[in-house]
């Protein structure tokens, strides 16, 4: 009887034996394994659920991130909306306190005035340096001695095709000078009207002043063009001021170029910062030399293109400045004043 119940006994502990085995293998460190593993697996939750998307059709491995696309698609959209052939390049020739510009593209030609009587060797000597024999345009912006003093001197040695003057007339020698050149070339002038557009090779431009038929300013009447050449552009005001900036601001003209030749040297008279805000350039040309009894550039222009992080170019302290553009983009041959 006795025997029975050790024996019982003994099943018994080994019964209690084996379910404290299994139950310890249960809570073995075989589990914090797993919870390693498990934590590894959250690493890579997001492939996984990439894999996922993938076998749904939702991610494609080629895609690049929106930055990089938003540049591919600008750089793709420049080039195409360029659709230039070669360069334009804008001279504004060093003639001191004066004005003189001459543009090239391909094999088309614009003067923009032509300096004072005392510089028309230096823009006809530069222009022959370029290779040029024949101006497709001439422009007279205004009928003041420092823009069209050499030009009768431009017009007697260079084919000419066609000339733009503003209407008015002075009875000075300088301008009749200009005139008689024109009729022995058998040149008439033209108006310009204001929105009337040319084309220059593959750069357009737009005629956007003078915008009145009478100013008591003479300045006032200066032949306002801008210039546009694939996705770059540039604005020529002569020597306009306010009173035109304000016009050509009120007809509601697209303006905004990336440079602007500042109007009548950098005069206080003009360069409003209503005029500078709506143009918004990132360069400005200042066409200046030594003049008894005014130093210009006025220090207030300098300040609001200061103001406006312009950079400005000066000929008295850059002489001759060439601006080259390939459709996208604008090169200088010299570096900024400041």
């Amino acid at each position: 009887m006795l025997n029975k119940k050790i024996k019982r006994n003994h099943l018994i502990t080994s019964l209690i034996v084996m379910t404290l085995l299994v139950v310890g293998v249960g809570c073995s460190p075989t589990n914090q394994n797993s919870n390693i593993n498990n934590k590894g697996s959250e690493t890579t939750t997001e492939d996984s659920q990439k894999d996922i998307a993938k076998e749904n059709g939702q991610v494609n491995e080629n895609a690049t991130s929106p930055s990089e696309d938003n540049n591919e698609e600008t750089k793709e959209n420049s080039a195409v909306t360029a659709n230039v052939t070669g360069d334009l390049k804008v001279h504004y020739i060093n003639v001191g306190k004066a004005d003189s510009i001459f543009i090239q593209q391909g094999n088309n030609s614009m003067l923009i005035d032509a300096g004072t009587n005392d510089q028309k060797k230096t823009v006809k000597n530069y222009l022959d340096t370029q290779g040029i024999t024949k101006l497709d345009y001439v422009v007279c912006t205004h009928p003041h001695k420092d823009h069209v003093g050499g030009m009768d001197y431009i017009i007697n040695n260079f084919q000419v095709d066609k000339v733009y003057m503003p209407n008015v007339t002075t009875t000075t020698e300088t301008f009749q000078d200009v005139l008689v050149a024109m009729e022995k070339k058998g040149l008439k002038s033209i108006a310009p009207t204001v929105g009337e557009t040319f084309n220059l090779g593959d750069a357009k431009c737009t005629i956007l002043a003078p915008n009145s038929e009478s100013y008591e300013d003479i300045n006032d009447y200066s032949i306002v063009m801008k210039l546009q050449f694939g996705n770059t552009s540039f604005m020529f005001d002569g020597d306009a001021q306010k009173l035109s900036e304000k016009e050509i601001i009120a007809k509601g003209f697209d303006v905004k170029a990336d440079v602007l030749k500042i109007g009548h040297h950098g005069s206080d008279s003009a360069s409003s910062k209503t005029y500078l805000d709506a143009v918004k350039p990132k360069y400005a040309v200042i066409s200046v030399g030594p003049e008894v009894g005014r130093y210009l550039p006025d220090d207030e222009t300098i300040a609001k293109l200061k103001e406006r992080e312009i950079q400005i170019f000066r000929t008295d302290k850059c002489g001759t400045i060439v601006a080259t553009s390939d459709g996208n983009n604008i090169s200088f041959n010299t570096k900024p004043w400041q």
